[in-house]
């Protein structure tokens, strides 16, 4: 089954275009990279060059008869695991400034940190999108229904998302037992998220990486300690927070730091964290019971909710930044949406109905996000401003 996603018309304007900027797609390993890469090799009849394989990576050395025998192949050049060549940027630069040729890229933007001053040369010279686990938006591009269907449909669909997350070669499994979609989710937790990441960035514990994982999958809604993580785990606390960091470059991990402003009284020196696909925090817990029977139910819904918003924000590239507030006494905002000309939104997550604390101090647009609104609001939070 081969989904329409969000990305696909960001690329299918790219290649209309005039532009010849780099255009990188970021994401996890499985959210549909490689597929959306096999597509466009199909329809443009060009092949792709898979950047784990170091004979791909040598056809990209900057030298001007290797790029101009590319470029006199190729009327567009694909690339897959791009942040395995970080030297690779320096040959996707010469192909912008002398051959004036299209490069879509996918990859993890770890690129850019392991690039470094060879990532600054591309300055000027690319553009960014996101492939991500399914959004609901995306679910929902693909799912033909009638007025009378989407009630049902919504709230069938949270609950399934909220389980069993939203990787698409999961999502599209409909036939596939409970049993085996976990199992699934665990080769996707060991082979990608943890084994993958472990052998990129030459980690030494991949049972660290894991367990570090776990204690953040039960702190969901709640501030994160790395001090208190290192000393539960007997862990260096540079290590911890820089597996974290790891996570979070490569679409694990959502942080959602503490709203700040000199006119208010709030305080935190610690993030939430939150998992991008809830699949993989509930195949951590080892947890997949019916949400009704578990008492992380708001934890996990305030991640459905925290995550959609994050997937929608990069999807549709809102000039959108997410926090959390917090007061000295206690009383917290599950979330504050602020957009680049200053506004907010100060958004309460419950499963149920509810009210919106009146103490973030700037002035604000109230809202409640529950089981039954939750399409509708994330979606006008989202949109494209």
């Amino acid at each position: 089954m081969l989904l329409k996603r969000s990305i696909d018309v960001q690329v299918d304007e790219y290649l209309q275009g005039q532009s010849y900027k780099t255009l990188f797609i970021w994401g996890p390993r499985r959210s549909g990279k490689t597929t959306l890469l096999k597509r466009l090799s199909k329809e443009l009849n060009v092949p792709f060059f898979n950047f784990d394989y170091q004979s791909d990576r040598e056809l990209f050395l900057p030298k001007r008869e290797i790029l101009e025998k590319l470029v006199s192949t190729h009327k567009v050049i694909l690339i897959d695991e791009v942040q395995n060549s970080p030297e690779s940027t320096v040959a996707l630069k010469l192909l912008y400034d002398d051959f004036k040729v299209k490069v879509i890229a996918t990859g993890s933007s770890e690129l850019r940190q392991k690039a470094n001053q060879k990532f600054d040369t591309m300055a000027g010279r690319f553009i960014e999108s996101y492939c991500l686990p399914l959004s609901i938006e995306e679910i929902a591009d693909n799912t033909p229904l009638v007025s009378y269907e989407k009630d049902s449909f919504f709230k069938e669909l949270q609950a399934k998302l909220q389980i069993f997350g939203a990787y698409p070669e999961l999502y599209v499994q409909n036939k596939l037992s409970e049993a085996g979609k976990i199992d699934l989710l665990e080769k996707i937790l060991d082979t990608y998220v943890l084994k993958d990441v472990i052998e990129i960035y030459d980690l030494k514990n991949e049972k660290l990486a894991r367990d570090i994982l776990t204690k953040i999958a039960l702190q969901l809604g709640s501030e994160v300690s790395i001090r208190e993580i290192a000393v539960s785990l007997n862990a260096n606390q540079i290590t911890v927070s820089n597996y974290i960091e790891i996570f979070i470059k490569n679409y694990i991990l959502i942080p959602l730091p503490s709203f700040r402003t000199n006119v208010r009284k709030a305080v935190s020196d610690n993030r939430k964290l939150y998992f991008y696909d809830l699949g993989i925090r509930n195949i951590l817990v080892k947890d997949f019971r019916d949400l009704e029977l578990r008492p992380d139910k708001g934890g996990v819904f305030e991640n459905f909710i925290v995550s959609e918003i994050e997937k929608q924000r990069k999807n549709n590239k809102a000039k959108l930044s997410l926090y959390f507030y917090r007061e000295y006494g206690g009383k917290e905002v599950d979330l504050i949406v602020e957009d680049y000309k200053k506004n907010y939104k100060a958004v309460e997550i419950k499963t149920t109905k509810g009210n919106v604390k009146n103490i973030f101090p700037l002035p604000s647009h109230r809202e409640i996000i529950n089981a039954q609104n939750y399409f509708e609001k994330i979606s006008a939070i989202t949109e494209s401003n």
